[in-house]
């Protein structure tokens, strides 16, 4: 059985006012889709402008992956920054505000 990557991920759009989760087994095709599909008004990732990718992280199987994609999308919004800023403290998220 081949071992594989699945990502669990939050997106946002430019103003960061808008937190999107979502799963893939390929993280850079799935952003350079968000990223193609925004405006689309027909998607909530591509109605909201979503493709800045602000926290990611792999697992090693489909299931967890959903399962953990369930979590993150059942927190509080300030549970999910308080997420995104373990991976993005020195990246600039935390002085903003969302």
């Amino acid at each position: 059985m081949k071992n594989s990557n699945f990502y669990v991920y939050i997106i946002t759009n430019p103003g960061k006012t808008v937190l999107y989760t979502g799963v893939t087994n390929d993280l850079t095709r799935r952003l350079s889709e968000h990223y193609q599909n925004r405006g689309n008004k027909e998607t909530f990732a591509g109605k909201y402008y979503c493709h800045r990718l602000l926290y990611y992280e792999s697992h090693i199987s489909i299931d967890m992956a959903i399962t953990r994609e369930k979590e993150i999308k059942n927190l509080t919004r300030e549970k999910k920054i308080e997420l995104i800023k373990t991976m993005n403290t020195g990246m600039g998220f935390i002085e903003v505000k969302f």
